[in-house]
């Protein structure tokens, strides 16, 4: 027994060696298996991870087309527009061109009504004095007219009223009272010599504007100044001694209305930068505010030197009738009123340099129209005169441009630029500073 035991023994224990290495065989098939299922695993994570990039990568493409595309449409636009935008360009430069021919279609135009009502003033004014011989009453009622329109310019709203207190008042009436006797002279001027004569005389205007201003503004004049004022001088007095209608009531006039404006002139200067003054109110409304007080000066002038005169009787005895004398002297007001308040107009729109040119010119025309409306006999010496003055008038007006334009480019030269400058051009040379700022 216990040899057979021996033979039949190994039997079993090969079956369990068997079935261990079925069972190894076994885990090793399902460890390849798994390793073959997480090496498929990892594949399809790959294949997936490929296909997202491929995805990622069209869809980066289409965006890519879909700008491109924009952007040509964007460039094709933008191409359209560029070749459109030379006519917009030819069509905005007429629009501006067009706005610039208005503005100065509206500048010829008050031009022109400047120079019209002037030229009206003065044949209605000479036609009122030779038929009635008080210039006083006439300035008092021309005034009076001037006033009446002032009245309804604030009333109707196209201009607003200045608010005027006392310290404004104090130095306006001193203003008004050289205005009521420059206007006055003025008329006397014209009632005893012709417009041409008295306008030629109101050419002086320029010299006795420098002389005051050097006097009460410490304005010194440049030379060139001095020598344009040289003709204007020359050419009155040329014009003075051929005068036919000279008299020395008219000369003197004129002369006297002519230091009396350029007072007013220079007053306004220094009133206008009085702080009860300064910014409260414009040119327009200070000169209206004149005008007004100015009437009330003329009033007891007139009735003290000329006593009450514009009755029916008085305008019967010299020859006139009351209807056309009235109708005279209320065109006569209102052109004097007009041109003196375009004048201003002018003056917001240009420079005093232009308006002074413009002025010249204005007298220029005033004095052909007038003589030959009158028919005043002229002389050529005269006349050579009057030219005389006139491009002396000119040539004052070229110089103070030039003189402006001196100081503003002082003015705007930096310190360190100009000639008293502790860095000037000597000082550099002299220590070789070059780059000093």
């Amino acid at each position: 027994m216990r040899v057979l035991s021996r033979v039949v023994a190994p039997a079993p224990l090969a079956r369990a060696r068997d079935a261990r290495a079925a069972r190894d065989a076994r885990r090793r098939a399902a460890a390849a298996t798994r390793s073959t299922a997480r090496a498929n695993d990892g594949d399809d994570a790959r294949r997936r991870a490929g296909d997202a990039n491929e995805r990622r990568v069209t869809m980066e493409r289409s965006a890519m087309k879909r700008a491109t595309r924009r952007a040509t449409h964007v460039a094709r636009a933008s191409s359209a527009e560029t070749t459109d935008k030379p006519l917009d360009h030819v069509m905005d430069k007429l629009r501006a061109r067009g706005k610039d021919a208005v503005q100065v279609l509206m500048l010829l135009s008050l031009f022109a009504c400047w120079y019209g009502f002037n030229i009206v003033f003065n044949i209605y004014n000479k036609q009122i004095l030779k038929s009635f011989p008080y210039p006083v009453t006439v300035t008092l009622i021309e005034l009076g007219v001037g006033s009446a329109l002032i009245c309804a310019m604030w009333a109707s709203g196209a201009k607003k009223p200045p608010t005027l207190t006392k310290e404004m008042l104090k130095p306006i009436v001193p203003l008004a009272v050289i205005h009521a006797v420059g206007n006055l002279l003025t008329n006397v001027s014209l009632g005893k010599v012709a417009v041409s004569f008295t306008h030629t005389i109101k050419a002086m205007e320029p010299f006795f504007s420098v002389l005051l201003s050097a006097l009460f503004l410490g304005d010194i004049p440049s030379l060139a100044v001095v020598g344009a004022l040289v003709p204007v001088v020359g050419g009155v007095a040329l014009a003075s001694m051929t005068e036919v209608s000279f008299c020395w009531a008219g000369f003197l006039a004129a002369m006297g209305s002519n230091i009396t404006f350029q007072s007013r002139n220079v007053l306004s200067k220094k009133m206008m930068g009085l702080s009860s003054i300064k910014g409260a109110i414009d040119n327009i409304n200070l000169f209206s505010v004149i005008t007004m007080l100015s009437c009330v000066v003329c009033l007891p002038i007139a009735i003290g030197l000329e006593g009450v005169h514009f009755t029916p009787s008085t305008i019967s005895a010299v020859g006139v009738s009351v209807q056309e004398l009235a109708k005279s002297l209320m065109i006569a007001g209102f052109c004097f009123q007009m041109y003196q308040q375009i004048s201003y107009m002018i003056l917001s729109r240009v420079s005093p340099v232009t308006h002074s040119v413009g002025n010249c010119m204005k007298r220029v025309t005033v004095i052909v129209v007038t003589l030959l409306y009158f028919k005043n006999p002229v002389s050529p010496l005269n006349m050579a005169g009057t030219a005389l003055a006139l491009s002396g008038v000119f040539l004052y007006s070229r110089a103070k441009r030039a003189e402006g334009d001196k100081k503003k480019a002082a003015a705007a030269t930096p310190a360190f630029t100009r000639s008293d400058s502790a860095y000037n051009d000597t000082f550099r040379a002299t220590t070789g500073l070059s780059n000093i700022e």
